[in-house]
């Protein structure tokens, strides 16, 4: 009886040892499947060898090419309205008249004194020829005459001023007189600024003065339109700021529809007309950080990928990529997307069937 205890005994002890011991196999099975993680996924791009225009960057304000505030040299009344807010008016339009009646009362009887120092002087021209009035009388109707003459055309000058025309063509902004109101002179009656062509104002370093040139193409960019605009440096300021070191300098870009508007920001690319051979990669493939840029390179052994991340060079955008200066040769693979969950050494597997845009990936 005990001897039988004694082997039932024995059998469950070999039984829960090894079932344990199966256990502890499965247990060490899977620690060693979690100590060897899978490849992580990536997308990846080579870099790429090609010419780029290089462009110095800036920003910039739109201005007028003209642009004034139309005002009344002379005082008066507002007789008649010729023109309405936000209309393009043409050179000589008339604007605005103001009342004139008095003056033309004081021109009639200046013209009328005019005619009278006309006749006093020829007939003294006729007299003095024979010798019946002193060579002083004739000087006086001279001068009277000229004199007549002088304010005949004052009046006529002032007159003149009492109608505002359109100085040049443009587009008129909003109106500051009404009707029968008073304008002192030098009021001011409304703005009118020329919008073809418009000029952009913008400034670099002086450093970059060995390479500017007048001619040279220029694009702009504003935030109220997602397109760019394409226009020529016109003008380089001769002084260099003393307090900021930049150079001022001034594009002229055609205007037409009048898109662009003075006041407007701009950002400014100038191009510098040569071109670099340059590596390029897409920008979302760099990870930028404060101790420097880097990149992770795809290395490949025994048919199998790995990641080494490296410091890199980078330099100007050009399109949603980046020129690589330093750190990268050409054809050299890198990983595109997928940075995040990478380390040095670490496998991957290549998976390009969804390649982000370059441009949506930026974003």
């Amino acid at each position: 009886m005990f001897k039988r205890f004694l082997i039932l005994f024995i059998l469950l002890g070999l039984l829960i040892g090894g079932f344990i011991w199966f256990k502890q196999q499965q247990a060490q099975q899977m620690m060693a499947v979690m100590a060897t993680p899978p490849p992580a996924v990536v997308t990846a791009t080579e870099v790429k060898a090609q010419q780029w225009r290089p462009r110095l960057e800036a920003v910039g304000t739109a201005t007028a090419v003209q642009g004034i505030e139309v005002a009344s040299e002379v005082a008066g009344l507002v007789r008649e309205i010729g023109f309405e807010s936000g209309q393009r008016v043409a050179r000589g339009d008339v604007l605005l008249k103001l009342d004139d009646e008095v003056d033309q009362a004081d021109l009639r009887g200046q013209q009328a004194a005019l005619e009278l120092a006309k006749l006093k002087y020829q007939r003294v021209s006729r007299l003095v020829k024979e010798r019946s009035v002193s060579q002083s009388d004739y000087d006086t109707a001279q001068a009277e005459l000229a004199s007549a003459r002088a304010q005949v055309a004052a009046k006529e000058a002032t007159i003149a001023k009492k109608v505002i025309l359109a100085p040049f063509d443009g587009v008129l902004g909003l109106r500051e007189v009404s009707l029968g109101q008073y304008l002192p002179a030098g009021s001011s009656i409304a703005p009118l600024i020329k919008l073809d062509p418009v000029y952009v104002d913008f400034s670099l370093p002086e450093r970059y003065l060995p390479q500017l040139a007048v001619g040279q193409a220029v694009r702009v960019n504003v935030e109220s339109h997602q397109q760019d605009f394409s226009g020529s440096l016109a003008a380089i300021d001769p002084d260099v700021d003393a307090k900021t070191r930049q150079i001022r300098m001034r594009a002229q870009f055609p205007n037409a529809e009048g898109l662009l508007r003075p006041g407007m920001f701009a950002r400014v690319s100038l191009d510098l007309g040569r071109e670099d051979p340059v590596l390029t990669l897409p920008r979302v493939a760099i990870t930028y950080a404060p101790y420097g840029d880097s990149v992770y390179v795809i290395d490949e052994a025994d048919g199998k990928l790995t990641v080494q991340q490296r410091q890199v060079q980078s330099g100007a955008v050009i399109d949603d990529r980046v020129v690589i200066e330093s750190g990268l040769k050409e054809g050299e693979r890198v990983v595109l997307t997928g940075q995040v969950k990478l380390r040095n050494g670490a496998a991957v597997q290549i998976d390009n069937k969804v390649v982000p845009a370059e441009g949506a990936a930026a974003q």
